[in-house]
């Protein structure tokens, strides 16, 4: 989810920018809602990208 922030960016200020314009359309409410999901997955994206850096992963091997 971490790579995906900037495709959230983009997406979420296009839909914020068509669906809060001021157009009139049928399917305005939908953009609405479609913004406020790619802006929270943005939020989402940015706090996984601040707790979980690359350095601080790394894989280990489970003993069984």
């Amino acid at each position: 989810m971490r790579k995906y922030s900037t495709l959230y960016l983009i997406v979420a200020a296009l839909t914020g920018a068509i669906g809060f314009s001021g157009l009139n359309f049928a399917g305005i409410e939908v953009v609405r809602v479609l913004f406020l999901i790619f802006a929270d997955l943005l939020v989402v994206s940015l706090v996984a990208r601040l707790f979980f850096r690359k350095d601080q992963m790394r894989l280990q091997r489970i003993k069984k």
